[in-house]
Formats: C-alpha cells, structure tokens, sequence
C-alpha cells in the first residue's frame, strides 16, 4: 500500500504560482493520501471548493474532509450551506468505514496567527485488517502551544478502542440497516501531516518515545515509531519544509509499533514543487 501525506497550502507553490492541478500529479499512485491545508470558498485560492476538485480528479478514491476553520461566507442567503473552511483531506482507495474530525486545543492570540488546528480520523479495512488514518495539522506557533495538541491525538488513539464504532448496540435495540455496524476497531494506526516540530524536539519524543541513554527512543508496543528513520533514514535528515529558511523535517508519517516490521520504505519527493512543503510517501506492506 502505497499513502503520500502533503501540505498542500492551498495549492500555492514557491514560485507564487496557484496550481491544484499540478498536486494532483504529485500525488498521482498512491493508495492513501492524507492532505493538509485544504479549503473551501477563500478568495486567494479563486473561490474553490478544493474538496470537490480533489475529488473530481482522484475518481478512484474515497473523499473525506475535516475543517479546523469553518466560518460564514460573507454573502451567502439564508439556506446557502457553502462556508468558508480550512483543514485536512483523506482519499482512499479503500472504502471509509467511517470518519471523524477532531478539533485541536487552540490558544487565541493578539499577536502571531493562530489557527484552529484538527486531527481528520478515517477508518479503512485493508485485507480484511481495520486501519485508523490520520490527517493532521499542528500548530505553528511554539511547542507550548503544541504539546496539548500532541496530548489530544495520543489519547485520541488510546480511546478509539473503548469508544468503538460510532454506532454501538444490540442491533435488534436500534431501527436501521444492519450494515452501519461493524464491531471491528482498528487497534493500529497512520498518523499522517505535517507536525511542525523537528525530530531533535521533546514533541516528537512525546510521540515515539524519549531517547535512551544507549541509543534510539524508548517507544512502547501500543505506541508509535517514525517511518523515515525506520525505513534506514538518519533522524536529522529529510527535510520538508524550513523555518526561516534553515531545512526542516516537519512532515511525517507516524506508524503503530506493531506495524514497524511492515514498512518497505519511506522517502521525501524532493522534485514536487506544488507547496512549500514536500510530500513524504510511505510504502507499507499489509
């Protein structure tokens, strides 16, 4: 299975130039594809519903879109249900058993910009196996502001299995279809995006675990590991993206430990030039 996670911004590149068309090349082959800065309606991106255009032109794949930002449209009616949105996309080959879209803890701020940043959670099965996919988007402003981010989505995924499925009961207690229930919850998942954090930073420690004195992270069996330094890349490498024009690697694809044994391989397209970030792709064998 071939999953490609990209920060589009919107379609605009570092050339200054709006092209969604040139993204979709970009991502062209893969199976899952987890997409950051999505929107909808936003006069520097002509108005676009960018939803409906990734869909028109992924035919092949299941559309799922979770908005952080979701305001009036000015001059939208009454009964007009467009608004003006911002968030994360989830395409897939593979049905979307269901989905849900989790708003991130935020701090209002009378300086820096801040966002409401969100954790997209899409359920696919693959072989038989349920998987959890993410779509996410942290904040940029500082690892205060991102630490009780990174808190939500762990215990996000530690709850998913006492949650369990969105409709949970005996089925002859509820008057619907028998197909809306499934009591399979995925226990593994992808975390995909970008996380705005560097691989040298306590974030990421919080996800795959502290170093240990002897070498590597001290990451548990329900936990997560990084796909590019599993996958033979060295942690400092890889960039994605810069901050204030210094390299940065921000953008990865987090994989449940017990999945670490079936990464093929994991690598940044240095060539795409359709944001100001690079897509990172993971292979990994189910």
């Amino acid at each position: 299975m071939k999953c490609v996670t990209y920060n589009i911004q919107y379609g605009n590149g570092p050339d200054g130039v709006f092209d969604l068309p040139r993204i979709v090349r970009e991502i062209q082959g893969a199976d899952i594809i987890a997409l950051q800065e999505v929107e909808r309606f936003w006069p520097r991106s002509n108005d676009m519903d960018q939803v409906d255009f990734f869909q028109g032109n992924c035919p092949d794949h299941y559309c799922v879109y979770g908005p952080g930002v979701d305001v009036h449209l000015p001059g939208t009616p009454p009964g007009d249900a467009r608004r003006r949105q911002f968030g994360n996309l989830i395409l897939s080959r593979y049905p979307v058993l269901y989905m849900r879209n989790h708003l991130l803890p935020k701090r209002g701020s009378i300086g820096p910009l801040s966002i409401q940043r969100s954790a997209l959670e899409a359920t696919v099965r693959v072989n038989g196996i349920p998987l959890r996919i993410y779509s996410i988007h942290l904040t940029h402003l500082s690892a205060q502001t991102r630490m009780p981010q990174i808190a939500r989505i762990l215990q996000l995924h530690r709850d998913a299995l006492h949650e369990g499925f969105p409709i949970s009961c005996d089925h002859g207690s509820f008057d619907i279809t028998d197909e809306l229930f499934d009591a399979a919850v995925a226990e593994q998942a992808l975390m995909f995006g970008d996380f705005n954090f560097g691989p040298d930073s306590k974030e990421y420690e919080a996800i795959v675990g502290p170093v240990s004195d002897y070498g590597g992270h001290i990451t548990s069996h329900d936990g997560f590991v990084d796909a590019w330094c599993q996958a033979g890349g060295k942690k400092m490498d890889g960039a994605t993206s810069d901050v204030q024009g210094v390299p940065a690697r921000m953008d990865y694809c987090f994989v449940s430990a017990s999945l670490r044994d079936r990464i093929v391989s994991c690598s940044v397209d240095n060539n795409a030039r359709g944001s100001d970030h690079l897509p990172v792709w993971l292979e990994i064998d189910l």
